[in-house]
């Protein structure tokens, strides 16, 4: 039986730029890239040298803390460069694409003998282990351990996010595969979080074995963060594992035809982009191939992600791997007259200074610009109102700039990441650095205690 959570808190930033729900062909890339810092936390260590022929399934490189996890080639080609930064760190894997994609064949499993074992090792095998994270920490899951549940939030309610609604329709069997599949690495629910108002009929209201949870309410509502803390708060020790609608599809993809299929429906959106829309491209995608041309005058800041969490990728435009929308905002690298002091209706804000209160539904055509710069908290109650979690944000951020992990583990850093308090660093007055906050605490008490 499914139940409604209706949150209060949070705001729902109206951006220029949404992509239109229409479907469009995308040219092929020449290149692709895959990034190990896409994945938080991984070391790793590489697979292949430049020159070597691949295939898409083809691991490229893998984790150093535990071999067995893989990350593969997206499209069969040729490594054309291994990109490495400072003290040799690996940062990217050029691929040059074939015309013609080939696959690294997998052996299909019967339906009767998947268990926990066999399907993490399939998961393993075939690359397709990282798109399965965890909370705490937002880091990849690890294959031993026993997690809590599993959830998929099914809608984005980051500003103007892609609609996972329309990217599934057709994709419903496959999506109900891969929820078979991933049941098998829990003992507990699989919970499938849906919104109250997708903006079509919604196609997984008759997905079997899962728990379904419709949400309702302002951004962060289809964070997966807020949805756990709302059903199955996390305790110290907990583990709950998550994944992306499209990477749902992905699996029951895997286990359908034995093959790593890493397409991905993408969203084109912002306010300077001229070719709005949805396209079925690969992972690490050159998004240049769409995109150069393509844009409207002035300066360009092209996001990987959403425009609240993404990465800036404007100098080498190719998708994350956990990304389904690409922005292009304006990059607002121009000074104004007077700054914040000048009366102005298209400047966002949730305090009553600005006078955007008065225009709740006003779109807006934002830019990148800070307004200002980081100085001393000014404590308001601002991340409070934005926040639809039990927890003090102010006084968690504080211990971690002090690196207190008893505090930070009473004050519930356990149930954060990045994206659940992404609202707070755009509202903040004192223009903290919000989520780079939180990470570094992240990771000190992943360091200390995981």
């Amino acid at each position: 039986m499914s139940k409604d959570i209706r949150l209060k808190k949070g705001v729902d930033i109206r951006l220029a730029g949404q992509a239109p729900l229409l479907m469009k062909d995308a040219p092929k890339s020449s290149t692709y890239v895959v990034k190990p810092t896409d994945f938080l936390g991984i070391r790793p260590k590489l697979a292949v040298k430049e020159g070597q022929e691949v295939k898409a399934g083809t691991p490229l490189f893998y984790s150093k803390d535990d071999e067995r996890i893989k990350f593969c080639s997206p499209v069969s080609g040729e490594v054309a460069e291994i990109v490495r930064g400072d003290k040799r760190k690996l940062l990217q894997i050029k691929i040059l694409a074939d015309k013609v994609n080939s696959f690294e064949s997998f052996e299909k499993i019967d339906a009767g003998s998947l268990n926990k074992e066999t399907v993490t090792a399939r998961l393993l095998e075939a690359g397709l282990w990282p798109l399965i994270r965890q909370r705490p920490y937002g880091v990849m899951a690890k294959p031993d351990d026993k997690p809590k549940s599993i959830f998929i939030s099914a809608f984005d309610s980051s500003p103007i996010a892609q609609d996972n609604n329309f990217i599934l329709q057709g994709k419903v069997a496959e999506f109900q595969a891969g929820v078979d599949v991933i049941a098998h690495l829990t003992e507990g629910e699989i919970h499938l979080n849906l919104s109250t108002k997708p903006q079509s009929p919604n196609v997984l209201l008759d997905i079997k074995n899962v728990e379904t949870t419709f949400f309702s309410g302002p951004h962060p509502a289809g964070n997966v963060g807020v949805q756990i803390h709302h059903i199955s708060p996390l305790n110290k020790g907990d583990k709950i594992w998550y994944l992306y609608p499209q990477d749902v599809v992905a699996i029951g993809r895997l286990f359908n035809e034995g093959q790593h299929d890493a397409r991905r429906t993408v969203a084109v959106a912002g306010s300077m982009s001229k070719e709005r829309g949805y396209y079925e491209i690969h992972t690490g995608y050159d998004m240049n191939t769409i995109m150069e041309g393509k844009l409207e005058e002035g300066d360009t800041r092209i996001i990987s992600g959403n425009v609240l969490t993404g990465n800036d990728v404007s100098v080498s435009p190719y998708l994350g791997f956990y990304d389904s929308v690409v922005c292009a905002l304006p990059e607002g690298n121009e000074g104004q007259f007077l700054g914040w002091i000048t009366p102005n209706f298209d400047k966002f804000s949730i305090s009553r200074a600005m006078f955007s209160w008065l225009q709740p539904n006003k779109v807006y055509d934002l830019d990148t610009n800070l307004r200002g710069e980081e100085r001393a908290y000014v404590v308001t109650g601002e991340y409070e109102q934005v926040l639809p979690m039990d927890i003090l944000p102010v006084q968690l951020l504080k211990s971690i700039m002090i690196e207190d992990i008893d505090m930070m583990e009473k004050l519930g850093i356990y149930e954060v990441v990045e994206e659940d308090l992404a609202l707070c660093e755009v509202v903040c007055t004192s223009k903290i650095p919000v989520q780079e906050t939180l990470r570094k605490g992240l990771d000190l008490v992943r360091a200390e205690l995981d």
